[in-house]
């Protein structure tokens, strides 16, 4: 089982100026993944302080298994996504965000704006995502295929070990 949680970072959406798009969307796919339920899911504004508590107690109090953000990761001052995310985990992940970059080189060159992160709290994984829906599609089906087995070691489950034979 994989407990995840969806928060999309959006100032106008928080206070119900746009629709998000992006979050529902990301539920939507996260909820594809073998095993995973989406059981958390907020909007909150791009507000490093907001954004810390909500990580921080998706992870030591939720106990999410993987926390999904959408939004905030571009070079505009209010984003701040990044920066919130990595004063929250114990170690990066970044393998996670260089395979989004990648990918998304061969669809835009806007790729090289992105600066997404993500880390590991705890047992809990973090993964900042892009803000619009299209990106988010693209981005979410680059680190889908890793989620599960992420979450296995993270775990700790006895059947994790068993995915690194293809190195052998």
């Amino acid at each position: 089982m994989m407990r995840v949680g969806v928060l999309t970072v959006s100032d106008r959406s928080a206070r119900g100026e746009r629709e998000d798009r992006s979050g529902p969307l990301l539920v939507e796919l996260a909820g594809e993944l073998p095993g995973a339920e989406v059981v958390a899911q907020a909007v909150v504004p791009d507000d490093v302080p907001v954004l810390q508590e909500t990580l921080r107690r998706w992870a030591d109090e939720v106990h999410l298994d993987l926390v999904l953000t959408t939004g905030g990761t571009g070079f505009a001052p209010r984003d701040v996504t990044p920066e919130a995310t990595l004063a929250v985990v114990d170690r990066v992940a970044p393998g996670f965000a260089e395979a989004m970059r990648a990918a998304s080189l061969q669809v835009t060159p806007h790729a090289m704006l992105s600066r997404a992160v993500a880390g590991i709290r705890g047992r809990t994984l973090i993964i900042n995502l892009p803000g619009s829906p299209r990106a988010v599609r693209e981005n979410f089906a680059v680190v889908a295929p890793a989620l599960p087995h992420a979450v296995q070691l993270l775990q700790g489950a006895p059947s994790a070990e068993a995915g690194h034979d293809y190195y052998r």
